[in-house]
C-alpha cells in the first residue's frame, strides 16, 4: 500500500484491500493539501470483520507464547526499519512536528517490545484446595484466556502509539482485533495493520477499518460477539459510547485538564519553566495530559512565570515538516477557533493574556494566562490546545484543593523536595498517577496509564491492558491421587 498525495486506498479486511466505495479526503491540518483517499467501510464490512474475528478466536488463543512474542518482536523490528516513512506519515496526516512524529515512533517500538515479553511471562497460578477436611488431593489451577473479538477506537493525536497501544496488548493476550482509527490518521493505522500482518498475525483475526462515528456506535451497540471495547478519545463521547454497550467490557482513556503544582523548596525553577513550556504547548496542546493549569508557591510565582514566557518566546512555531519545529497546528481550523474563543472568554471574565492567544489559521500562538478562575472554561474544561493558565498559591493544602477542583483525575505533578508533601498529595489527589519531580505530560508505555472521575475507567499500559482482555478461568482438581 503506498502512501502518496491524492492515493486512494481501501482498509484491512481479513489482509486484502477495497477501494470500491466512498471515498474520504484527508488533508493536511497545516496546509489543507491532500494527503490521500480512503475507502469508508460500511455497516456489512464491519459485520463481516466480526465473523472473521469470531471464526479466528480459536486460532489466536492456541497460538503459542513463543508465537506471539515474534510476532511482536517482528513489528517492533519493522518499525526500527521503517521509523522514517510512519514519521512523515503522521506529519502528513497529524500535523505533529517531525522530532515529535519520530519520538512517537520509538515510543511504539517501545510498547511492541514489552507486549513481547508481557506475552512470554504473563501466566498464571496454582493453588491449593486441600484446606479444608474431606478435600484431600485437590488443587486448582488458574490461567488467563482471551477475552474474544476486541473493538479499539483510537483519536487522532497519537495515531501509531496509541494505536499500538490496543494492538499491542491484543495480540499478546491472544484476542483478534478491530481496529477503528480517527477518520484525519487512517493511514498510519493502516501501514500498521500491514505490518502487524507481515509479522505472522493471522489475517482472519485484524481488521482495520475506516468506519463513520454512526456506524462504530452502531457496531458498539448492537453486535454481541464483540467482547471488550477499548476507546480513547474525548470524555464526552466515551461515557455516551458506554452507556450503549451493554454486557460488553469496557475501557475508557477520556481527557483531562492536566495540573502542576510547583512548590517553593524546588532546586531548579529554570529547567522546570523549560519542562513547563514543553509539556504545555508541545504538539499544540492536543494531549490529554498536557499542562493546563499551574499552581506556583506565591513567594517564586513571578519569577517562575516570567521564565515560562521567556522559554516559550524561545519555541519555533510553523511547518510540521521542519526539523526546528516544536508547535504546529491544531487539527482542524475549528478548534483553533474554539481555542481562541475560550481564550478571549477568559480574558472577558478578567484573566490577564500575558504571552501569546494569535490564532493565523490553524495555529496558535503559545497563551500563557493568568489570574483565570474555576468557572472559566480554561480552567474546567479539556482545552486540547496550546494554552496554559499559571496560577500563585499561599498553602499548599489549597494548591491541592485546586487541583481536584476539576471533572477530570488523570495525571498531576508535583515538584517539592519534602517528603511529607508528596505522600500527601499522593493520598490527596484524585488522579490516576501522580508525577513527581517532572510535570503530569511525562508518561513510560509501559506504566499502568488512566484516570478517575470524568477520564475514564480501566487502564492501559501493556501489563494492565493485557490483564483487561482476558479473563481468569479456573481449573478444580479432584480425585486424582
Amino acid at each position: 500500500m503506498k502512501m502518496r498525495p491524492g492515493t486512494q486506498t481501501g482498509f484491512l479486511l481479513c489482509g486484502k484491500e477495497w477501494i470500491e466505495g466512498e471515498a474520504l479526503e484527508v488533508r493536511s491540518p497545516w496546509d489543507q493539501g491532500l494527503v490521500g483517499r480512503v475507502t469508508v467501510a460500511t455497516r456489512a464490512d464491519a459485520r463481516q470483520a466480526v465473523s472473521h474475528a469470531v471464526a479466528s478466536l480459536r486460532r489466536t488463543r492456541a497460538l503459542p507464547r513463543w508465537k506471539r512474542r515474534e510476532i511482536l518482536e517482528d513489528v517492533a523490528a519493522a518499525l526500527i526499519e521503517q521509523k522514517e516513512r510512519f514519521a512523515q506519515l503522521i506529519v502528513a496526516e497529524a500535523g505533529k512536528p517531525l522530532r515529535l512524529a519520530r519520538a512517537e515512533v520509538d515510543r511504539t517500538v517501545l510498547t511492541f517490545k514489552t507486549a513481547a515479553e508481557e506475552a512470554a511471562r504473563t501466566g498464571g497460578e496454582s493453588l491449593p484446595l486441600d484446606l479444608t477436611e474431606g478435600n484431600e488431593g485437590r488443587w486448582g489451577l488458574v490461567q488467563r484466556f482471551a477475552v474474544g473479538p476486541v473493538l479499539t477506537i483510537t483519536p487522532f493525536n497519537f495515531p501509531l502509539n496509541l494505536v499500538a497501544h490496543k494492538a499491542a496488548p491484543a495480540l499478546a493476550a491472544g484476542c483478534p482485533l478491530i481496529l477503528k482509527p480517527s477518520p484525519q490518521t487512517p493511514f498510519t493505522a493502516l501501514a500498521l495493520g500491514e505490518v502487524i500482518l507481515k509479522a505472522g498475525w493471522p489475517k482472519e483475526a485484524l481488521a482495520v477499518l475506516p468506519l463513520s462515528n454512526a456506524d462504530t456506535a452502531w457496531l458498539a451497540e448492537k453486535e454481541d460477539r464483540i467482547k471488550l471495547i477499548s476507546f480513547t478519545g474525548s470524555s464526552k463521547v466515551g461515557w455516551e459510547l458506554k452507556t450503549h454497550c451493554g454486557r460488553k467490557r469496557v475501557l475508557l482513556e477520556l481527557g483531562g485538564n492536566a495540573a502542576l503544582i510547583v512548590h517553593n523548596d524546588w532546586h531548579d525553577l529554570d529547567e522546570a519553566a523549560i519542562r513547563t513550556t514543553h509539556a504545555a504547548f508541545g504538539f499544540a496542546g492536543q494531549s490529554c495530559v498536557s499542562v493546563q493549569r499551574v499552581f506556583v508557591e506565591r513567594s517564586i510565582f513571578q519569577t517562575f512565570l516570567w521564565k515560562v514566557v521567556d522559554h516559550t518566546a524561545k519555541l519555533v512555531a510553523g511547518n510540521p515538516s521542519d526539523e526546528s519545529t516544536e508547535v504546529g497546528p491544531l487539527i482542524r481550523l475549528g478548534e483553533a477557533e474554539r481555542v481562541e474563543t475560550w481564550i478571549k472568554e477568559a480574558v472577558e471574565s478578567g484573566a490577564k493574556l500575558v504571552a501569546g492567544g494569535e490564532r493565523r489559521g490553524s495555529m496558535i500562538t503559545p497563551a500563557i494566562l493568568t489570574g483565570t478562575q474555576p468557572g472559566m472554561k480554561v480552567r474546567n474544561e479539556e482545552l486540547f490546545g496550546p494554552v496554559v493558565a499559571i496560577e500563585p498559591y499561599d498553602d499548599f493544602e489549597q494548591a491541592m484543593a485546586d487541583v481536584n477542583h476539576s471533572k477530570y483525575g488523570l495525571q498531576a505533578g508535583l515538584l517539592t523536595r519534602d517528603a511529607g508533601r508528596i505522600l500527601t498529595a499522593y493520598r490527596e489527589l484524585e488522579v490516576g498517577a501522580l508525577v513527581v519531580g517532572d510535570t503530569p505530560s511525562w508518561r513510560l508505555d509501559p506504566m499502568p496509564y488512566g484516570g478517575v472521575k470524568e477520564s475514564g475507567m480501566g487502564r492501559e499500559g501493556i501489563r494492565s491492558a493485557i490483564e483487561e482482555m482476558t479473563e481468569p478461568r479456573m481449573l478444580v482438581m479432584a480425585g486424582l491421587s
